[in-house]
């Protein structure tokens, strides 16, 4: 039986100066963590028992759909160069040398691992599918470590991988992994949301993120409360209002003065319409890895000026377009002059598209790549730069013989969407909320295993590619979650299943003996039926204890007190600070069924 009074379960009245979130605050005084550095918690006892029962959980769950590994967590550079990923994670990844001078780094992530594994010892298609995970430390060098458990430089997380011969075999591999978040979420009491994804770093296809709404999240969800739709910022789209064009003056494209006049909304009012009805420019530099070195392309995107560029979903577009991993930077006003010899501020569709480039700068430039947001498509008489310093055009319409063609691929949804623009699906408005991300589920296609070489033989003996998934949780952002959605002033409440212990038995007087024997007695006897149980023998007054008992956790509380003179102990319920007086005959068989409900 576990004691109180001899664990080491150190609370603290106040809260770190440099707490903000909830969480961190009750972590820290609930004994659950102390820091060690920016980024780096040591977890303490009570923080490490429910860390262990949220990997059991995992494990459990993971355990019904894919095989259990443990790989290094320092990797060679020549992993990491063969995937293309050594200088696209930049500084967010920890470098070493060892004392032979060789480049190593530690693991943010274990794609390469895994796939160099498959690599040597996977060669025909009837070893596949294969769907391997492990539970691990991860590092990332988190340029603003904060908010607790929230941004850590060293985390654990549990992350697997699934090879198939096709995307049919990896529809399969994905959906196992969505259904066992959703086992593994709704057994640690979480109350969560999936949303469509940007897959980042990663690479891939298609993507999902487990999410829990709270205010301490860095994640904005776009969501609909009529039909369901819900996805990350970096993906959201809306339908739009249908929007007024100007009248035409004139069949073509007419040049008007705007001697002084750049911005949108300079332009605008200068000529008297609605910043909805001139098109914006945006002129961006992917800078990417290929064969023989590091290139750079300008990247333009025209779009109403009323909205602002999605850069996730225009990373995703690059991606598709063969720039994947790129880096997206604004290009600056002297690289405009000398890629296309044009002038900020007064940039257009009309004619840009020119066979002459770069102007300047010879070979350090790559053919650029259009895009065209949606939100112009089936307008009509826009304004737009003229491609001349001082001049803007008039009529101008998209897609029309008189203004400009637009290919077919360079229409995409690149646009911000915006809170009470309709929902994609059934136009309901939709809501933002502030959000975190638990899980996050990644189609990567064949990034790794073509880069790397991985090759099965098929049924005819030819070779073929295994598809990749890649599936990640962290667990510290569970815990973290879970209190998160669980508090008030004096502390947080945790689900059974995730909490370092189920009961706290709580003797309200130790130099009774009556009370001090019943309240042992009741510990043993829940013990013996398998639940998690502490006893708070500590020689202190109720109300100390009563307030540790708040702060730490433990769902459900058992006070042994003057009450047991009529035979009855008090049942606490920490989620609803509701109090119950049972039998103390009965009191065994009213927690298990208390516990078996949750």
């Amino acid at each position: 039986m576990h004691r109180w009074s001899q664990l080491f379960i150190p609370t603290l009245r106040e809260a770190p100066a440099d707490a903000e979130v909830a969480s961190h605050k009750f972590l820290v005084r609930a004994g659950y963590i102390r820091q060690l550095a920016a980024g780096l918690y040591s977890f303490l006892f009570l923080g490490n028992r429910s860390m262990l029962k949220i990997a059991r959980i995992v494990r459990e769950e993971m355990d019904c759909i894919g095989q259990e590994f443990h790989l290094p967590a320092l990797h060679p550079r020549e992993l990491w160069e063969a995937s293309g990923r050594w200088q696209v994670m930049g500084d967010s990844m920890f470098r070493l040398k060892d004392r032979g001078a060789r480049d190593l780094c530690l693991g943010m992530t274990h794609e390469e691992v895994m796939t160099e594994i498959a690599r040597r010892e996977l060669r025909s298609y009837k070893q596949l599918p294969q769907i391997w995970y492990q539970i691990q430390s991860k590092f990332r060098d988190e340029p603003r470590p904060k908010s607790g458990l929230l941004r850590l430089r060293e985390f654990m997380m549990k992350d697997s991988y699934s090879f198939d011969l096709d995307a049919a075999g990896l529809d399969i591999s994905y959906q196992k992994h969505y259904d066992a978040y959703c086992r593994i979420f709704g057994r640690c009491g979480l109350r969560y949301i999936v949303v469509e994804a940007h897959s980042g770093a990663m690479g891939g296809s298609q993507s999902h993120e487990f999410m829990v709404y709270t205010d301490a999240g860095e994640d904005l969800v776009a969501s609909c409360a009529s039909c369901g739709y819900a996805a990350n910022m970096e993906m959201a789209s809306s339908k739009l209002e249908a929007v007024e064009d100007i009248e035409a003056t004139s069949d073509v494209p007419v040049e008007v003065a705007t001697p002084t006049q750049k911005t949108i909304e300079e332009v605008a009012s200068y000529l008297g319409v609605k910043s909805s009805q001139v098109i914006k420019s945006y002129l961006a530099v992917a800078t990417y890895q290929y064969a023989n070195g590091i290139a750079q392309t300008p990247v333009v995107v025209f779009l109403r000026g009323d909205h602002s560029v999605n850069e996730a979903k225009l990373l995703t577009a690059l991606g598709e377009a063969g720039f994947s991993g790129a880096d997206l930077r604004p290009m600056q006003a002297d690289e405009i002059r000398e890629c296309f010899g044009l002038e900020p501020g007064y940039i257009g569709p009309v004619a840009f598209f020119t066979p002459i480039f770069p102007v300047g700068g010879g070979g350090k430039w790559r053919r650029p790549q259009f895009y065209f947001d949606l939100g112009l498509k089936g307008r009509r008489n826009l304004i737009a730069g003229a491609n001349k310093p001082g001049f803007h055009m008039k009529n101008v319409t998209p897609d029309s013989p008189s203004s400009f063609r637009v290919k077919d691929d360079w229409w995409i949804d690149l646009r911000n969407a915006v809170e009470g623009e309709g929902c994609p699906n059934c136009g309901h408005p939709l809501k933002f909320g502030k959000a975190m991300e638990i899980g996050h589920i990644f189609k990567l296609g064949y990034k790794y295993t073509e880069s790397m070489g991985a090759r099965v033989l098929d049924e005819h003996g030819k070779e073929l590619t295994p598809i990749m998934g890649s599936y990640g949780i962290g667990l510290e952002r569970i815990l973290t979650a879970c209190i998160e959605q669980n508090n008030d002033e004096n502390g947080f409440w945790m689900p059974a299943n995730i909490a370092p212990f189920q009961v706290l038995v709580t003797p309200t007087n130790t130099e009774n003996e009556k009370i001090k024997t019943a309240a042992e007695e009741i510990a043993k006897a829940l013990e013996a039926v398998g639940i998690d149980v502490l006893l708070d023998d500590r020689d202190e007054r109720p109300g100390v204890k009563f307030k540790d008992a708040d702060l730490v956790g433990i769902p459900y509380r058992i006070n042994v007190g003057k009450k047991l003179a009529e035979g009855q102990v008090e049942v606490f319920t920490r989620s609803t600070s509701t109090k119950v007086d049972v039998a103390v005959d009965a009191v065994v068989r009213y927690i298990e069924k208390k516990l078996a409900r949750e």
